[in-house]
């Protein structure tokens, strides 16, 4: 069973030189929580951190969501 702390969503990010890396991002996006079908308030009483400046979404994140909503049922 996954729990809300062990949840972290994936960035892509370049760096100086334009190569992509991933890492570990600060919430994750509105178009992500969309597409796992979950609505930001039910996200906020999950614990799940949402970080509005994000426009991108990733699958791996969503996939984790997904996950999540059935550890929860």
């Amino acid at each position: 069973m996954l729990k809300n702390n062990e949840i972290k969503p994936i960035v892509i990010t370049k760096d100086i030189f334009g190569k992509r890396k991933k890492r570990i991002g600060r919430g994750f996006s509105i178009n992500e929580l969309k597409e796992a079908g979950i609505k930001l308030d039910e996200a906020r009483k999950m614990g799940i951190y949402i970080d509005f400046r994000r426009k991108s979404k990733h699958i791996e994140n969503i996939e984790k969501l997904k996950e999540l909503i059935k550890s929860k049922k």
